[in-house]
């Protein structure tokens, strides 16, 4: 409603012609001529103004202000009134940029309509009081039309922001959805992959054994489902204590040792989630990538922060951050975290890398400590 009503509201403003009837009609001498001559002033003057409305580049609205404030002197001497014609450009000035030369534009229509004193036909002393609102006019409806232009400049500026900032939104909400889609999915399927591998092996010699993995197979590929649906509703990982069983699962698939101890206090769900997709992520690294026999994982507590450390005696990282460790990275550190990678089980020199996440403690930290986990 409201940018209906400023749609419309510099045509309302049209009222404002009525000033152009009161000398015709309050001058015993005006004639036919005299009426006629008053509407072909209206009648050119209502297409300049819709033109002026309508423009969209400074040299047409330019061209239109110059055409109306000539019309106004033109027609002082048919109507005194005709001045009016000169506010209507000043008004329009505003819409020039920039400030400057809408300024500009206002004084000089001012100027003009001052010269209509020189052609208008009223007598003196009735002249200074013909002409001299007109000069005010414009300079007060000029000047209201440069504050609303900016105003209307502003919103439309504001608004492109707005747009702007929702987009940047978007696609950092995008982004958000594939981290947390490759941090599920990625670690269950390379679970999936390992066990339909060794049940194809398994299927010659022991058919038994081949069909208890492709039964873990589904049950991994279920619970990979409902990982998905239970992100999509806006949980984006489980638990830690979780977590590590399913990383345990997963090595022991692919035929790695793994050594768990995890001792850490109650943790906020935001930190607890950060920690959870951080092991998948790296135990998902270690099932892939590594090559690795042994995996050394701890999660503790220190004075000032909480730590999870993953190390294997892999053949060491290489070549740039894949995804899911850049994601993992962005994560922690939203949170105030730091995300560490060295080559080396410790990191010195030898195979193996070194995976340390560290998260600011909080108050929280002040609960009751987890129970540890063994391998």
């Amino acid at each position: 409603m409201n940018q209906r009503i400023t749609r419309y509201a510099p045509y309302v403003w049209l009222v404002y012609l009525v000033a152009l009837v009161f000398q015709p009609a309050l001058d015993p001498d005006t004639t036919a001529a005299g009426w006629v001559a008053t509407g072909v002033l209206v009648a050119v003057f209502l297409p300049l103004y819709r033109a002026g409305l309508a423009a969209r580049d400074e040299r047409r609205l330019t061209i239109m202000l110059v055409v109306m404030a000539g019309l106004g002197v033109v027609g002082t001497p048919v109507n005194a009134a005709a001045g009016v014609f000169i506010v209507y450009a000043a008004a329009l000035a505003g819409r020039l940029t920039p400030v400057r030369r809408a300024v500009t534009a206002v004084a000089v229509a001012a100027g003009v309509a001052g010269a209509t004193f020189l052609v208008s036909p009223t007598p003196m002393p009735w002249r200074l009081v013909a002409v001299g609102p007109v000069v005010v006019l414009v300079v007060v409806v000029g000047a209201a039309g440069i504050v609303e232009s900016e105003r209307a400049r502003t919103r439309a500026r504001l608004r492109r922001a707005d747009e702007e900032i929702e987009r940047l939104a978007t696609i950092a909400e995008r982004e958000r959805i594939a981290r947390d889609l490759h941090d599920l999915l990625g670690h269950t399927l390379s679970v999936i992959v390992l066990k339909a591998e060794l049940a194809a092996r398994l299927v010659p010699t022991d058919p038994e054994r081949a069909g208890q993995e492709m039964r873990d197979v589904e049950q991994t590929a279920r619970t990979a489902l409902g990982e998905v649906r239970t992100a999509v509703a806006g949980y984006r990982a489980k638990g830690l204590g979780a977590e590590l069983v399913s990383s345990q699962r997963a090595l022991a698939a692919a035929g790695v040792d793994a050594d768990a101890t995890v001792d850490l206090p109650l943790l906020p769900a935001e930190h607890e989630a950060a920690l959870a997709l951080a092991l998948r992520e790296a135990v998902t690294n270690v099932v892939r990538h590594a090559g690795a026999r042994r995996t050394s994982i701890r999660a503790r507590a220190t004075d000032h922060d909480v730590e999870l450390e993953v190390t294997d005696d892999g053949r060491g990282a290489s070549g740039r951050e894949g995804s899911g460790l850049s994601g993992m990275r962005e994560r922690v550190t939203a949170l105030g975290g730091h995300v560490d990678v060295q080559t080396g089980p410790a990191g010195g020199a030898g195979p193996g890398t070194r995976l340390l996440v560290r998260l600011p403690r909080t108050a929280l930290d002040r609960a009751a400590p987890r129970a540890a986990a063994g391998p």
